[in-house]
């Protein structure tokens, strides 16, 4: 699998040591990784009911431009109760939802997302190996294997948090997050879990009221996102890889996308390798729009994946 400019897939050992020299910045760091139980449950769910590798997963894989393709991964809603249920794909672009509950006790959270934190291939595919939360009183918790683990407080100066992918060129998943001044904030994931410092990114970005992505959206085996303006039009920003300058100049995606209420990306619920955008609708549907490996034109036709109730859940991810 060919590396991409900027940080590695090899690069955890390097994350790990910058993490180190840089350890602080005004509470908002989270190198230092608690172990003990703070709360919530999560039970680790079966990934992908039965899909086998495409010819598309194949060739993102295999591509010397590509780090990798998108992590093939569950979808899940939280409740107003703290329940969070899980949706696994299934074959015909669809999802069937898991037994039981993936998780329990997260009603002071927001900000919740999937993260491959290790950046490791299992079988045939990348998987999400937990997610991140972040309390109402700012601080970041780390769900896997175990008990929910401490990563740092500070974080309500956020009022977006996304993690897209390895946006860093890096092996784990880093995270995105806006503060009130539009201003975009990168930290890099450093292999268990913790962050490093942050890294200043961009600005104007409150210019957007949704922001999704989970991997590569365009073929280049770079990790994208696409936000939507307040006039309903959709944005591309194409991964460059560089965890300093992550994303490249916007490409208008289309409009009318303000007939969504939420906007998300699970990373790949179809099988291949390409990225894919989940929309929900006032009435509570949920559409799926399929990621096509093109910048001009990101995305197929939608699809409905759920008929009605998903206005349901608080957060999905």
């Amino acid at each position: 699998m060919a590396k991409t400019s900027g940080l590695n897939r090899t690069g955890v050992l390097a994350r790990v040591t910058v993490a180190a020299v840089t350890a602080a910045l005004v509470g908002t760091t989270t190198a230092a990784v608690a172990a003990e139980p703070v709360g919530p449950t999560f039970k680790p769910a079966q990934q992908a009911g039965g899909l086998a590798p495409s010819a598309g997963a194949a060739s993102a894989a295999g591509a010397a431009a590509a780090a990798a393709p998108a992590a093939l991964n569950n979808l899940y809603g939280v409740h107003s109760n703290g329940d969070v249920i899980g949706y696994t794909p299934v074959p015909g672009d669809a999802i069937q939802r898991i037994a039981g509950k993936s998780g329990t006790g997260w009603v002071n959270y927001k900000h919740m997302n999937q993260a491959d934190t290790d950046g490791r291939l299992e079988g045939d595919w990348y998987h999400s190996d937990g997610w991140y939360g972040i309390t109402t009183g700012g601080r970041l918790h780390y769900a896997s294997d175990g008990p929910v683990r401490d990563l740092g407080g500070g974080w309500n100066i956020y009022n977006k948090v996304v993690s897209a992918g390895n946006t860093g060129g890096g092996a784990p998943d880093d995270v995105l997050a806006r503060d009130s001044a539009g201003v975009l904030w990168h930290y890099l994931g450093n292999g268990n879990a913790s962050l490093t410092q942050r890294y200043r990114v961009g600005s104007g970005w409150n210019a957007y009221n949704q922001i999704a992505g989970k991997g590569d959206v365009t073929g280049d085996g770079r990790a994208d996102i696409v936000a939507r303006d307040s006039g309903g039009t959709l944005w591309l920003y194409k991964g460059t890889g560089n965890y300093r300058a992550p994303f490249s100049s916007r490409i208008r995606v289309g409009s009318g996308w303000n007939t969504y209420n939420y906007l998300f990306s699970p990373g790949d619920l179809t099988g291949d390798g390409r990225a894919d955008l989940v929309a929900r609708d006032g009435a509570g549907a949920l559409w799926l729009y399929k990621g096509k490996g093109s910048s001009s034109s990101p995305y197929t036709t939608r699809s409905k994946i759920g008929t009605s109730g998903w206005n349901g859940f608080r957060m999905m991810f």
